[in-house]
């Protein structure tokens, strides 16, 4: 598999995706990195590499390209006018075959309307979603959508119940996944507008639809599926990564605090390995964009070089399961039963 890199993408750019593209070649065998950006400084920052990793630099490949979408730049301008872009570079090389995904820890938003311009959207999807993999007591859950779409309508919430249906059936290969939407509460009388409508058109469908879920019970593993509009997505998602974190810093605050706890500390650390590597964002490294024409992929600005490397390797293992020509194949079949 080969993945194009946006290396100009992200707080800590190139440095940390540069870093995160060599250990991903030195971890796999089959899957060969595009490095897209300015190719003097990608030069320069492998060449510092090669005295630190050794790496078979047969396989990161640098691919020129003029322009940067900064992190706060306007999103659909800076897609329509930055032609060059390491992101438009890069959803290119997908579009004409030379890749066969697109990994960007840069501009969201962005990324989201190079991919829409470039790639297009698939027929019969409105609007894509971000999807992320979130963690359960018993495994992972998907969540769609986690930030693409603040403003959603109820057609739009049963499309996000559908892809990510196809998503969790390939990826996280659960056969016939359970699908609820978030809402303020579990019975069918509780929620906005919005809730009562998607949910009259999911029941409509032969998915496995179980009715709402809060917030509360995602991490109950109570469904598979998870459907929201982008802004109950994205806070969920946001307010779910803070409180993992001020947990992981209480237990550590509270056991080095007290010389009684000293002994138990080897012990603990071992144990909140294993904790941090479930919640931990970077262990995936990259949301997929359900809905486009390819494979795209959407990480934290702020990743480090372990998130940007398991970004390429889940973008990889993404393409390979085909989601973006099974959704269009679940969409067709989905508007001809209509």
């Amino acid at each position: 598999m080969i993945i194009a890199l946006d290396a100009m993408g992200g707080d800590k750019a190139p440095d940390i995706n540069v870093e995160g593209a060599v250990l991903a070649v030195k971890q796999t065998e089959d899957t060969d990195v595009l490095l897209v950006g300015r190719q003097d400084i990608l030069n320069k920052q492998l060449e510092k590499l090669s005295a630190k990793y050794v790496f078979p630099c047969n396989r990161i490949r640098i691919v020129n390209a003029s322009e940067v979408i900064a992190m706060d730049e306007h999103p659909a301008n800076a897609a329509r006018h930055k032609k060059d872009s390491s992101m438009a570079v890069c959803c290119n090389l997908v579009r004409d075959g030379q890749a066969d995904a697109f990994v960007s820890m840069g501009n969201s938003g962005a990324a989201m309307a190079t991919s829409l311009l470039y790639l297009k959207r698939i027929d019969g999807i409105s609007r894509p979603a971000i999807s992320t993999s979130f963690p359960t007591i018993s495994g992972r859950c998907i969540i769609v959508d986690v930030g693409a779409n603040v403003d959603c309508k109820p057609e739009h919430l049963l499309q996000f119940a559908n892809m990510g249906n196809v998503y969790c059936k390939n990826v996280l290969g659960i056969n016939n996944p359970r699908v609820a939407i978030l809402s303020i509460g579990e019975e069918d009388s509780k929620g906005n507008e919005l809730v009562f409508e998607a949910s009259r058109l999911i029941k409509n469908t032969n998915l496995n639809f179980i009715g709402n879920i809060e917030g509360g019970d995602i991490p109950k593993a109570k469904a598979d599926v998870v459907v929201c509009d982008g802004f109950v997505g994205n806070v969920f998602l946001k307010s779910s990564e803070g409180v993992a974190e001020m947990i992981v810093k209480i237990i550590k605050n509270a056991v080095t605090s007290n010389p009684l706890y000293w002994g138990a500390v080897p012990f603990l650390k071992f144990a909140m390995k294993g904790v941090k590597r479930k919640i931990d964002y970077g262990e995936q490294g990259g949301a997929p964009l359900l809905g486009v024409n390819g494979a795209c992929l959407i990480g934290h600005g702020k990743s480090n070089a372990k998130a940007v490397k398991n970004a390429v390797i889940f973008a990889a293992k993404y393409a390979k399961s085909s989601v973006a020509e099974k959704i269009a194949r679940e969409i067709k079949e989905f508007e001809q039963i209509k």
